[in-house]
C-alpha cells in the first residue's frame, strides 16, 4: 500500500514513476477518489457535530425555538442519509484502487515488459563442456529412482511429482547445510504455517492481485502460501518494534502451493514448475535507511550459496514489467541448465521497502513519530530448482551424478555419487 498523504503533497514523482508500471492513470483514480473522500468526510463531520450540538439545543428549548431546531436537525438528518452511504461507497471504492497499485519502482529498476527485458548483472562459473549429450533432469532423476511424475500425475493431477530416495535425501541435506550456511550471517531458522488468513495474504501484496495463483480452502477460508515470505512477513503484523532490535532476520523452511494460473503448456517436463514444493526464504525486517544496502547482502548471500554448490549461474536485474506489484527492485538468480542450454531462474530476492510493512502495519519507533519499517526476502533454495540444477551440472557419460563437495557432510557417504540402481 502506498503512502496517500505523501502522494497528496507531491503527486508528480508519484506519477512519474508509476507511469513506468503502467498505473499512473490507476494512481489519478487514486488521488480523484482521495480528495472525494476527503470532501465528503468534511461535510459529514460537519453535520454531525452540528447534529450533536443541536440535540443539545433542543432539549434546553421550548415554543418557536424548539420547533425550528427540530426542523434544522430533520434537514441535518435527510442529508446525513444520504452522504454517510456515498462516503462508504467511495471509501470501498478507494480501498479497492489503492490496494491495487503496485510499489514505487526503484530508479535502477530496468524498463521493460517481459523477462527478455531483464538486465544481465553478470555471469559466474564455467559452464561446463560435455563430451556427450547431456541428460535433462527428469531423465537423469528417473534413471537415479529420485523423480516420479508418472505417479505423481497419477495421484494428484498434472505439475505433481514424487521426489524419491536419494531424491529426499537430497533435499534434505539442503535443508540442513542452509540453515549452517545462514547461521553465520544471523538467522533465525522459522518452520512457519502454510495456511495463513485473508489479511496475511492481502499484507504481502499477493491479494488482491495475484489471486488467481492461490489455493484457498473451502471451509475456513484459510489460503495455502505460495511462499514462506508470506506468514514471515505477517509474523511482526500490527507491531512496533525498537530501532535497537533490527535488523530481524529469518530463514524460513516450508512447503509451497502455487496454481501456475497462466502457464499452461509451459516446463510440463519435470519438476521445474509444480503446484507444490519446498523452499527456503530469507526475510528482512530493517530500518528504511537501511533497505538498499540489506538488498544487495541478500544478493550477496544467495550468490555465495549457488558458488557453493559449484553451480554456473548468472544475475539479472528484472525489469519494471517482470516485478511483482510489492516489489521496488528484484535481482534473479539464474542457473546455467545445460540439458536445455541456457539459463533458468532457481532464486530472487526483492526489495518491497515500506509497500508491505504499510498493509501489515508493522512499525518502528523513531524519534519522529512511529513509521513502517522495510521489509525483504531472498529465496535462499527453492528445493526442486536446486536439485535440477545440481543432476544436469554434475552428470557423467555413465549416468551418475557428483554432489558438491559442500554437502557431502550431510550426505551418507553413498550419496556423494549418485548412481542408477543396478
Amino acid at each position: 500500500m502506498l503512502d496517500l498523504k505523501a502522494i497528496r503533497e507531491d503527486p508528480e514523482p508519484y506519477r512519474h514513476a508509476l507511469a513506468r508500471r503502467g498505473a499512473a492513470e490507476a494512481l489519478d483514480r487514486v488521488l480523484l477518489l482521495d480528495e472525494e473522500r476527503r470532501s465528503l468526510t468534511v461535510r459529514v463531520e460537519a453535520l454531525r457535530a452540528e447534529q450533536n450540538r443541536g440535540s443539545k439545543e433542543v432539549a434546553q428549548a421550548s415554543g418557536e425555538d424548539k420547533r425550528e431546531l427540530i426542523a434544522k436537525l430533520r434537514e441535518v438528518s435527510a442529508e446525513l442519509k444520504t452522504l454517510e452511504p456515498e462516503l462508504a461507497r467511495v471509501e470501498e471504492e478507494l480501498q479497492h484502487h489503492a490496494s491495487r497499485l503496485p510499489n514505487v519502482p526503484d530508479p535502477t529498476a530496468p524498463d521493460g515488459r517481459t523477462e527478455e527485458d531483464n538486465v544481465v548483472v553478470k555471469e559466474v562459473g564455467e559452464k561446463r563442456g560435455f563430451d556427450f549429450q547431456p541428460l535433462d533432469h527428469l531423465a537423469l532423476g528417473e534413471a537415479l529412482g529420485m523423480i516420479d511424475t508418472d505417479r505423481g500425475v497419477r495421484t494428484s493431477g498434472a505439475r505433481f511429482a514424487y521426489l524419491m530416495g536419494p531424491a529426499a535425501r537430497l533435499q534434505f541435506a539442503l535443508v540442513r547445510y542452509a540453515f549452517d550456511f545462514t547461521d553465520a550471517y544471523g538467522y533465525t531458522p522459522v518452520v512457519p504455517p502454510v495456511l495463513v488468513r485473508e489479511e496475511a495474504m492481502f499484507g504481502t501484496g499477493f491479494l488482491p492481485t495475484d489471486e488467481a495463483q492461490i489455493y484457498l480452502t473451502r471451509d475456513d477460508d484459510l489460503y495455502l502460501v505460495g511462499t514462506s515470505e508470506v506468514p514471515l512477513a505477517a509474523l511482526h503484523m500490527g507491531e512496533i518494534l525498537e530501532p535497537a532490535d533490527l535488523p530481524q532476520r529469518y530463514l524460513g523452511y516450508s512447503t509451497c502451493f502455487r496454481r501456475e494460473a497462466g502457464t499452461y503448456g509451459k516446463d510440463t517436463r519435470g519438476i521445474f514448475r509444480v503446484h507444490q514444493f519446498d523452499k527456503l526464504e530469507m526475510f528482512s525486517f530493517v530500518l528504511p535507511s537501511e533497505s538498499g544496502a540489506e538488498h544487495e547482502r541478500l544478493l550477496a548471500i544467495e550468490e555465495a550459496w549457488v558458488q557453493s554448490l559449484e553451480i554456473p549461474y548468472r544475475v539479472v536485474n528484472v525489469c519494471i514489467g517482470d516485478l511483482g506489484g510489492p516489489a521496488a527492485k528484484k535481482y534473479d538468480i539464474e542457473a546455467w541448465l545445460p540439458a536445455q542450454g541456457k539459463y533458468r531462474e532457481i532464486t530472487s530476492t526483492s526489495n518491497t521497502t515500506d509497500f508491505q510493512a504499510r498493509r501489515l502495519d508493522c512499525r518502528v519507533r523513531l524519534p519522529e513519530g512511529n513509521r513502517p519499517l522495510h521489509t525483504l526476502n531472498g529465496t535462499l533454495s527453492a528445493i526442486g530448482r536446486t536439485i535440477i540444477a545440481l543432476l544436469e551440472n554434475g552428470q557423467r557419460s555413465d549416468g551418475s551424478v557428483v554432489l558438491p563437495s559442500a554437502l557431502h557432510p550431510y550426505l551418507a557417504e553413498r550419496d556423494h555419487v549418485l548412481t542408477p540402481p543396478r
